[in-house]
């Protein structure tokens, strides 16, 4: 018997919700789960980087195996978030069995249960069903998010909202940043080109729920770099980009910050360029400026700083393959910024003060800044390193040094999402 769908909202916050799959999938819907709340169970024997990525920040629980029908025991929903039918269909019936709706990435009509287009706007959310039509729902879904953009007192016409296929256009390749973590701080190009696109190829560090806005038919590529950890080697995805837009498709590179601040957009773009592949850079907001101002904190500001320098602290200050003249930076009196420089930090501010920069220095480091779990630690440079390790900070983490830190007494960070620390990790509640 079959009907019309009856549209909810669900309230999953502190709810379980059972993913089932570690694939591309599970990729996409997993950070919405997230963002609602959930208390999300993966079950899969394998994740991709970015899955691993949550597990590893504590966001989610994985059990590393097979499902199994107890899986479900205390589930609100459920995501079969697999290709193989015979699996979905054990899923589907443990899942009936405990009258749990059951999303099915496989089969459609299979399923109790659909996840709808979906788009954001501050606070409004408009999910889209096309009556079994994905691609109906996603023309529906951007042609509201499309109203919904208000440029100038006007409404923004929708754009191409069919998506014209490969055989119709030549091939090309989108550099996008798709900025430092909030998805509504990606640009409007930005955004219009990823829902444009035939593949996405996206680093760990993109917001989440940018994938969860995709078309269906969209292949989604995980090319996340985890620090320390495994990672898909630059020529690899070089290789991806040309490939795929020499077929004749619509790529988009996601990258988090800008595709141009330590991201290797200009290795891409070459390795583009020299196959004949098209690229368009669309710079987007780099977490070097915007980590420090959601935390309060100007990268400049009269009388107190007339520079600011980015850094990469990837490399320790005293290895052969650095290109950073530490000692340089160490007499500068204007504000330093350093990205990825958790891990080398103790080197890096013993390094600047063993060349005369006062250990006295405001320090802060922001973690995972504009998004819900970003964090706040204010100290010293001399201090800084012993209480980020005190406070239990992890990548990605933006290191900011200079009296800009001081400047506006966090004043500028009113309203701001995270938990800001003071010294010593004690919490520092900005009202």
């Amino acid at each position: 018997m079959s009907g019309n769908p009856y549209p909810l909202g669900l309230r999953l916050a502190g709810r379980r919700v059972v993913v089932v799959g570690g694939g591309a999938v599970a990729t996409r819907r997993v950070p919405a789960l997230l963002d609602a709340g959930a208390d999300v169970l993966l079950v899969a024997p394998e994740l991709t980087p970015a899955l691993r990525a949550h597990v590893d920040a504590g966001r989610l629980h994985w059990a590393p195996r097979r499902f199994a029908p107890d899986d479900l025991d205390g589930a609100w929903l459920v995501q079969a978030a697999i290709d193989d039918p015979l699996a979905a269909a054990s899923v589907s019936a443990a899942a009936a069995e405990r009258r749990i709706f059951c999303v099915r990435a496989d089969d459609r009509a299979a399923a109790t249960a659909w996840t709808p287009a979906v788009t954001r706007h501050g606070p409004v959310t408009v999910a889209v069903l096309g009556g079994g039509d994905p691609r109906r729902a996603m023309a529906v879904r951007d042609a509201v998010r499309a109203l919904l953009e208000v440029r100038e007192g006007t409404l923004s016409a929708p754009t191409a909202l069919e998506g014209t296929t490969s055989g119709t256009r030549p091939g090309r390749v989108a550099l996008v940043g798709a900025g430092p973590g909030d998805p509504e701080l990606i640009t409007v190009r930005g955004w219009r080109l990823l829902t444009e696109a035939d593949v996405v190829v996206a680093d760990r560090l993109v917001p989440g729920l940018l994938l969860d806005e995709l078309r269906a038919d969209v292949e989604l590529v995980d090319a996340s770099k985890i620090p320390y950890g495994p990672s898909r080697a630059q020529e690899e995805i070089n290789r991806i980009l040309v490939d795929r837009a020499l077929a004749g498709r619509s790529v988009v590179r996601l990258k988090g910050g800008d595709p141009y601040v330590f991201g290797r957009g200009g290795e891409e773009l070459l390795a583009c360029a020299s196959a004949g592949v098209p690229v368009t850079v669309v710079p987007g907001v780099t977490s070097s400026i915007a980590a420090p101002a959601a935390a309060g904190i100007p990268v400049t500001h009269r009388g107190v700083a007339h520079e600011f320098t980015v850094v990469s602290g990837h490399v320790a200050p005293d290895s052969p393959a650095s290109l950073v003249r530490w000692d340089a930076l160490a007499g500068l009196r204007g504000t330093l910024v350093v990205l990825m420089g958790l891990k080398n930090l103790a080197a890096i501010t013993a390094t600047l003060v063993a060349h005369g920069r006062p250990a006295r220095t405001p320090a802060a480091v922001v973690q995972e800044a504009t998004t819900g779990a970003q964090r706040v630690l204010r100290s010293t440079l001399g201090a800084v390193a012993a209480d980020v390790v005190a406070a239990g900070l992890r990548p990605p983490a933006v290191v900011v040094l200079g009296d800009v830190v001081d400047a506006l007494g966090g004043a500028g960070a009113a309203g701001l999402p995270g938990s800001p620390l003071a010294p010593g990790g004690q919490a520092d509640p900005v009202e």
